[in-house]
């Protein structure tokens, strides 16, 4: 495919026979150069097929100018079966339906794009599930699943993917359509026979050369072709890894799951005694057995689990509560003294946090403690359940032989476990290393009784190592079989049979040999921004199709459902420009400023990225370089320079306001500022907070207090005998376009016992600056800020912050883009929110009561970067029941007020926002502590939302003659 007309002509006839999709484009190809693995191919182009006349159209195509071609699903497998040089068909675009769910039967038939999650929740309507469930569910697909035999934490009691599979609607490459099921009918004629003289050749070699366990993934399943097992098509299909043919549609069984569930959590000494233990809990019929050490559980999820270094996750099942509890307590007095403790786990909320700490361990084990990067490569090696303890320890010995750290986990009860070890992948040496780890692994696994995969295939990662634990006559035998399919070695080639070696096509060739120079300082990947990029490792925890509680990734890509507005796409791109081979402008892309045009920057990724990508700062760092002495867009010179023109507007208000409710200059001011038509310019404040606060300090002008200040009037703090002086940060939006917020932030502070100081000189976090890009003049704004808060600084003084975006600046990325200056991080750990502060400072205090209903939207930056535990705290004395939406209000700073984005900015509003808001009852409060948040309510639906400091406030005021300051 060298050639440039071959690759021409090659598009040309998939777009003349092809309805879906057909894209040769540098972006759709830099989107499937890499899955979840080690590896990187790049694709000649990518075609979405609409049915399946598309995909033989597209066989037919690539066989016709020998092209290969690569069946991709969630682009989540781990051992690089999901990348290749030739056609991807991406089939979650249009091949996702669910054809029909039979309820009597227990089955279902699906497209291969149907994701995992959606066909269990279908399937729940009818009181059934589909029980493979791997920890990336939510995203994954059936198809995938099936090529790559996935299994999940469940498979203890309802097997792997090739225990659910009835029957395959197959292409071949040759144009053989094929149904696949028990028995040979279907099957054509060359493909029967030749299975026939395979199977009846080597009888012996088939019935004695697999091991007997329940996570055998490696290899092809011809076991499954002997006729005492009725020559089972279907399962000897499942787990080929797309090497045979290209499914089309599957039917696949259904299972009833238990009426309710409890989960027992056991707490172990070590790793060893967990491991040790699991096998000895399957006779109990557990739904799970998974386990994990304190070396994968973050800080602050560790108070979730009992007392113990390692645990075991076990979910029983029974009809009734009732049942369910009395097995789990049944089951944690069998594992007895062999356990450190145990909790036994009832409510749902309870159970989903402490689930997600296990299925996230995918992406946080790619981190090591120390911050070092960590990889795939041994993911998902089994052994028998009962050898698992010895297993483990002599895995254990085999990484400190070869100088290497890895944190394993995974699915005990099943023999299978997870890791990722900190391979160097980036030196000779490092590779070098790997290839020997890898290779004295695969014999330690074989001598155990094992499968080099258990969960998730070999692909390029260890299938170079089957002739280790099957031998060569049966290494042969695969070949053989492949050669029956696909004799041109049309699809992936280079996977399960003759594959590539194990240290080819490494996706970090590509990159820079040296850090390149950048503004941030990320902290976190020692200033290297190729190594902040590396943090994708494809889990795609972002691609998830429905926003999971709180939770806050990726808003973009669920508006849109396009690859490359997801959190994984955006990173994907970034690599891809970084390495110069596909995405070729550097800087300058317009593909990766097009993929970060509708990124909201929401840091949601910073928290909700198992992996702790932080996109929002990515994309401020491109802008910065990709305007560089160059135009920029109109909104960045409005919107991005936004409290300079509103302090500058501010003795103008009232006209201006006026201004902006006639119409045809409401239009030419959009227009000049790149707004978005469809929008309100919103009110400027007759009075900024900052003008009353002046005239509420008297004579001092507002430095009453102040530290160090020469004018100073009235004691330092405490002397007057209230509380801690705290300083109330008055941010641009607070100050010029709602100061109520912040009359109302004094009041309570003041009722709290607090003593409030207003810095006396203008400060800016710098926010709208960072947002568009331009990073210069954000350092600027951000030293001269320092140098106003300075003496507040030297007296050790907390501030507090009123718009979370704000404070979340000042705690993130002023630290981050001046770490040459102390006074940064010192102003970072200063800072807190209204309700953090009343819980340091003012702990004894008790705020009114209200008593009410509360709907709205927890801040995308308050949940990513601050925290709302101190806010949900604060609610609850107060009497606010009910929970704050998660997801992100869709306004996001300048993102929804620009032109082109109020379409995408609506559809986030829409996810959780306002259908919250529009079934909240007339006494119900909607609470927003963000300015774009109240913005997008106000705009998009016809209630007001309030900060909590004006709800906390309007009560006090409700309460004349009180101590406000008083104790309860």
């Amino acid at each position: 495919m060298a050639d440039l007309r071959d690759v021409r002509g090659l598009e040309q006839e998939l777009r003349r026979r092809v309805r879906g999709e057909v894209s040769f484009d540098a972006t759709s190809r830099a989107l499937m150069t890499m899955d979840a693995s080690n590896y990187r191919r790049v694709p000649v182009g990518v075609v979405a097929p609409r049915d399946a006349e598309d995909v033989a159209a597209a066989l037919a195509v690539c066989r016709d100018q020998g092209t290969a071609v690569v069946a991709r699903g969630g682009g989540t497998s781990i051992a690089g079966q999901a990348t290749g040089t030739g056609i991807v068909l991406d089939f979650t675009r249009h091949m996702n339906q669910i054809t029909s769910i039979d309820p009597e039967a227990r089955t279902a038939t699906v497209q291969p794009g149907v994701i995992c999650d959606g066909l269990r929740s279908a399937a729940g309507r009818h009181g059934l599930t589909f029980g493979p469930d791997p920890s990336t569910h939510s995203r994954c697909t059936i198809g995938g699943m099936i090529g790559n035999n996935s299994c999940g934490s469940h498979s203890v009691a309802w097997g792997t993917t090739a225990d659910n599979v009835e029957g395959l609607d197959v292409l071949t490459y040759g144009g053989d359509r094929v149904r696949l099921g028990r028995g040979d009918e279907g099957l054509p004629a060359n493909l029967r026979l030749g299975a026939d003289d395979l199977v009846s050749r080597h009888l012996a070699l088939l019935r004695t050369g697999f091991p007997e366990l329940p996570r055998r993934i490696s290899g092809y399943a011809l076991d499954e072709l002997l006729p005492e097992k009725d020559r089972n098509w279907a399962r000897a299909f499942t787990g080929s890894e797309g090497t045979l043919g290209v499914i089309t549609e599957a039917a696949v069984r259904l299972v009833t799951p238990p009426a309710a569930r409890v989960l027992a959590v056991l707490g172990y000494s070590d790793e060893g005694s967990a491991a040790e233990a699991a096998h000895t809990l399957l006779p109990h019929s557990p739904l799970t057995v998974e386990g994990m050490a304190s070396d994968l559980v973050p800080p602050t999820e560790a108070r979730l689990l009992p007392r113990g270094d390692a645990w075991l996750f076990v979910e029983m099942g029974g009809d009734s509560p009732e049942e369910a509890r009395a097995r789990a307590e049944e089951l944690c007095r069998v594992a007895g003294e062999a356990t450190t403790d145990h909790t036994v786990v009832t409510t749902q909320a309870e159970q989903r946090a402490l689930w997600r700490i296990r299925e996230d361990a995918s992406g946080t084990a790619t981190r090591m403690p120390d911050g070092s990067e960590a990889w795939p490569g041994w993911e998902d090696c089994a052994v028998p359940p009962a050898r698992l303890g010895g297993y483990l320890r002599d895995f254990r010995a085999l990484l400190v032989q070869h100088g290497l750290r890895g944190a394993p986990y995974g699915h005990f009860g099943d023999g299978c476990i997870h890791v990722r070890i900190d391979f160097d992948l980036l030196t000779p040496a490092g590779i070098g290393r790997f290839r020997d780890f890898s290779t004295d692994l695969a014999d330690l696994v074989v001598e155990h009784g094992g499968s080099l995969s258990g969960e998730h295939g070999d692909g390029q990662a260890r299938a170079e190592l089957l002739p280790r634990m099957y031998g060569p006559r049966m290494v042969r035998l695969f070949e053989d079989f492949k050669d029956l399919w696909d004799p041109a070695n049309g699809l992936n080639p280079g996977m399960l049979a003759r594959p590539h070696r194990m240290d080819d096509n490494l996706r970090f060739e590509v990159l820079p040999k040296q850090p390149v120079d950048v503004a941030f300082g990320y902290p976190h990947d020692n200033g290297d921004f190729s190594a902040a990029v590396r943090r994708c490792v494809g889990v795609a925890k972002c691609r998830d199709t429905a926003p999971s509680g709180s939770g806050v990734m990726c808003p973009s890509f669920r508006a849109t459902g396009e690859e490359q507005h997801s959190t994984r796409g955006r990173a994907r791109l970034l690599h891809e420009m970084l390495g110069g081979e596909v995405v070729t402008d550097g800087w300058r892309s317009e593909e990766v400023r097009e993929a970060l045009d509708l990124c909201l920057s929401c840091k949601g990724c910073r928290t909700d990225c198992p992996v702790g990508v932080d996109m929002a700062t990515y994309k401020a760092e491109f802008l910065h370089h990709h305007y560089q002495g160059r135009l920029r867009p109109a909104s960045h010179y409005a919107m991005g320079r936004l409290p300079r023109w509103l302090r500058a507007a501010a003795p103008l208000a009232r006209p201006l306001n006026a201004a902006a409710r006639v119409r045809p200059l409401a239009a030419l001011a959009k227009l000049a500022g790149g707004i978005a038509p469809e929008r309100s310019i919103p009110e400027l404040a007759p009075e900024p907070f900052t003008r009353w606060w002046r005239k509420r300090a008297g004579t001092g002008g507002g430095r009453a207090g102040w530290p160090g200040a020469a004018s100073a009037e009235g004691p330092a703090a405490g002397e007057d005998g209230t509380g801690p002086a705290v300083v109330l940060w008055p941010d641009t939006f607070t100050n010029h376009l709602s100061p109520s917020v912040g009359h109302s932030a004094v009041e309570v502070l003041e009722a709290a016992g607090l003593r409030v100081l207003v810095p006396p000189e203008p400060v800016c976090c710098g926010l709208t600056w960072v947002s568009t890009g331009q990073l210069d003049q954000a350092r600027q704004v951000m030293r001269r800020t320092l140098d106003a808060v300075a003496p507040a600084l030297e007296a050790g003084l907390p501030i507090v912050g009123l718009e979370p975006s704000c404070t979340a600046t000042l705690r993130t990325d002023l630290p981050e883009l001046l770490g040459d200056d102390p006074r940064a991080q010192r102003l970072a750990d200063s800072v807190g929110t209204f309700a953090q502060a009343l819980e340091r400072y003012a702990p004894e205090w008790q705020p009114p009561r209200l008593d009410r209903e509360v709907v709205g939207q927890t801040h995308c930056h308050q949940h990513a970067v601050l925290g709302q535990d101190a806010e949900r705290k604060l609610r609850e004395r107060a009497g606010l029941t009910g929970e704050l939406s998660g997801g992100c209000c869709g306004l996001a700073g300048n993102f929804g007020f620009e032109k082109g984005h109020y379409e995408v900015s609506v559809a986030c509003a829409e996810e959780q926002l306002l259908p919250a808001v529009r079934g909240a009852g007339p006494g119900t409060e909607v609470l927003a502590d963000g300015f774009s948040c109240r913005t997008q309510v106000e705009q998009l639906s016809d209630r007001r939302a309030r900060h909590l400091a004006e709800v906390l406030a309007e009560a006090l005021e409700r309460q004349p003659g009180t101590d406000r300051g008083a104790a309860p």
